[in-house]
């Protein structure tokens, strides 16, 4: 079974769960950036959560059927439609032979995933088809490059009935968004108004954004010192430039970083914001790393089983 890419837009890109156990070499994890609409999506056929889907940055993207199939979409709402019909995320859907999937533009968020039975087949490099084009590996051939017009995607496996996810798990994706933030080993090297400011003031997303980070802008955060001996830097790291500026690191994010750090976000919380278009509102919310790791616990113990008993995280 296959679809052929006809229009492809901002930024597509085949993503999994990423590269784990790589970071020594200078490769980074790579990944889905909303990794919770991209289990989603995975729940919905069936598949193992973390199985391979297309990440839809921004819309203007087009492909055509060239079998019967059953897909998934979750995530943002990019104006999605199925033959001119308007088709609604965090369902999965039937789409028959000769039948078009288009997304136009953002109406909420930022990301959408479009998931497959069994999931998307591509080449795994280190374990991984993760699409990094910085680091050119994964993606359809295994060479980072994102998915273009001409490209046919394959998977292998059945087609489920269609399903809805429950609204009460579906994220929103406006209003002002809280992130929580584990605290980080030089948050004592900024000076006390900044903490002030910084957990007590509003955020906002800059235009500066892409996979490797997201630029917030609002008050200045100062500190004793503006640089340091480089160190591994984790998903959702918090780094605080020269200019006072917090940039947080997102999925394609260099291996190191020598800027003193607020801390992290939680993942929920990176997922959240990677849906967060430029000129959104967020605030920062400190919690411990006991909190996290059981809100992460929480969220992980309450997920449903999935319809066809793909239940475990790989």
């Amino acid at each position: 079974m296959s679809l052929l890419i006809e229009r492809c837009g901002a930024l597509a890109t085949l993503q999994d769960g990423g590269r784990s156990g790589v970071r020594h070499l200078g490769v980074t994890q790579g990944g889905s950036a909303d990794w919770y609409s991209h289990h989603w999506a995975n729940w919905l056929l069936g598949n193992e959560r973390a199985a391979p889907v297309i990440e839809i940055v921004l819309g203007n993207f087009e492909l055509l059927a060239s079998q019967d199939a059953c897909l998934a979409l979750t995530g943002a709402d990019l104006g999605a439609s199925l033959d001119g019909e308007p088709l609604e995320p965090w369902r999965s859907f039937r789409i028959a032979k000769g039948q078009r999937l288009c997304f136009t533009q953002p109406r909420k968020g930022v990301r959408a995933y479009l998931a497959a039975p069994g999931g998307f087949i591509a080449e795994r490099v280190l374990g991984s088809c993760a699409t990094v084009g910085r680091e050119r590996l994964g993606g359809l051939r295994g060479d980072g490059r994102p998915l273009a017009p001409g490209d046919a995607l394959h998977w292998r496996g059945g087609s489920p009935g269609p399903r809805v996810v429950d609204p009460a798990r579906i994220p929103p994706f406006d209003g002002t968004l809280r992130l929580d933030v584990v605290l980080g080993a030089q948050i004592g090297d900024f000076s006390g108004q900044s903490l002030f400011d910084a957990f007590n003031q509003e955020w906002q997303v800059d235009p500066r954004a892409d996979r490797m980070g997201i630029r917030l802008t609002g008050p200045v955060l100062t500190g004793p010192r503006q640089a340091m001996v480089s160190e591994g830097v984790p998903l959702g790291a918090i780094q605080v430039p020269s200019d006072g500026q917090p940039i947080v690191l997102l999925n394609d994010r260099q291996t190191i970083g020598g800027y003193p750090r607020l801390g992290a976000l939680t993942p929920l919380s990176v997922a959240r914001l990677a849906q967060c278009l430029p000129g959104s509102r967020v605030r920062l919310h400190p919690v411990s790393l006991d909190e996290a790791q059981r809100q992460q616990r929480r969220l992980l113990a309450d997920w449903p089983p999935s319809p066809d008993g793909a239940e475990a995280f790989p």
